[in-house]
């Protein structure tokens, strides 16, 4: 997402004309439904995608087209069995693609992909809003904070938007809202072999990462470019220099069970969306013991991940990472459904 609104405020800083392509409705179960997006430009598809298959390439024709007449419009699709497999459809056959021509002498909309992109890189709830009450003449604007910028929003208009793209009527127009960052922090304790194939997966998949470590040379942003943060500290006293909400995933990989146990009892004490521990079950056994000794209780600890990731057979570092990745995927996607 970042990387495509990173894109469209490039092209239009060199005055290139582009599409974005939106699906705002489909019918079915979609894992690339609603908010799958692409940016077209007259070569093709630059950045993105909306499923792949015969839909994207009609889509990215259907854009091309809008660059060539200076259009904005939106258009359904009714799919054949085989083009609801494309998108990734389990049932139902209509999609409704938004197409947004961007005309790069714009300069709100370069100054709302800023915005955008500055809303992708924080730990705060944020949502894009696209009045489309006349599609022929969009507006888009970015909402967080109990603020809009980029439009102004009805008083009546209810912005308790939630976790999943929305169309809302308010005050005679018509507005497609779909959540942009939902709040919460991958913390991951320990910065070896594990960590540095993780981080840059988790970054991929939309999460925001924190690595610390009481080591220097196993926390820093060159061996961690793609985390948000990196802190060198006391695993004795993780409060000291982070804090950890209801939110935010714990992935507990040091470089032994002492500082596994130091971490992993702090972060029972924090309550978060997700802990999850690395090592093998007899290290784990020992945490467990120690942890009970403290006076948690079996039901707190037993809502940790021990051992932590999907049951994949994992072996090596690159492969336990996946199996990590998996686990958060299910647990956000079921956190946002909840």
């Amino acid at each position: 997402m970042k990387q495509l609104f990173a894109k469209l405020r490039e092209y239009m800083e060199q005055g290139r004309e582009c599409v974005l392509v939106t699906i705002i409705a489909s019918s079915g179960s979609t894992p690339r439904g609603a908010g799958s997006r692409m940016l077209v430009t007259r070569e093709g598809i630059a950045c993105g995608t909306i499923g792949g298959g015969a839909v994207e390439y009609r889509a990215m024709q259907t854009a091309q087209e809008a660059i060539e007449k200076k259009a904005s419009y939106t258009k359904g699709f009714t799919l054949t069995r085989n083009q609801v497999a494309d998108i990734g459809m389990v049932c139902g056959g209509d999609v409704t693609v938004y197409f947004q021509y961007v005309n790069p002498q714009d300069k709100g909309v370069r100054d709302i992909c800023g915005a955008i992109e500055e809303a992708l890189g924080r730990d705060e709830d944020s949502w894009l809003l696209l009045d489309i009450t006349d599609e022929t003449c969009w507006k888009m604007g970015l909402y967080r904070r109990g603020e809009a910028a980029g439009l102004e929003i009805p008083e009546d208009m209810d912005v308790n938007f939630g976790v999943k793209a929305v169309r809302r009527e308010a005050g005679g127009r018509n507005y497609y809202v779909e959540p942009l960052v939902q709040a919460g922090t991958v913390y991951v304790f320990g910065g070896g072999h594990v960590a540095q194939e993780l981080v840059p997966l988790l970054a991929h998949v939309g999460f925001r990462c924190v690595v610390m470590d009481d080591r220097e040379e196993f926390a820093n942003q060159e061996t961690f470019p793609q985390a948000a943060e990196t802190v060198v500290g006391d695993l004795e006293r993780i409060s000291d220099y982070i804090a950890i909400t209801e939110r935010d995933y714990v992935c507990v990989m040091t470089r032994g069970h002492q500082f596994d146990y130091y971490v992993q009892r702090q972060a029972l004490a924090a309550k978060p969306r997700y802990i999850g521990v690395m090592g093998s079950r007899s290290k784990i056994k020992v945490t467990t013991e120690k942890l009970m000794a403290d006076g948690f209780s079996e039901e707190e600890i037993g809502f940790c991940h021990m051992p932590i990731g999907t049951r994949i057979l994992a072996e090596t570092p690159a492969e336990i990472a996946v199996s990590i990745a998996g686990e958060l995927i299910k647990v956000r996607a079921e956190s946002m459904r909840a």
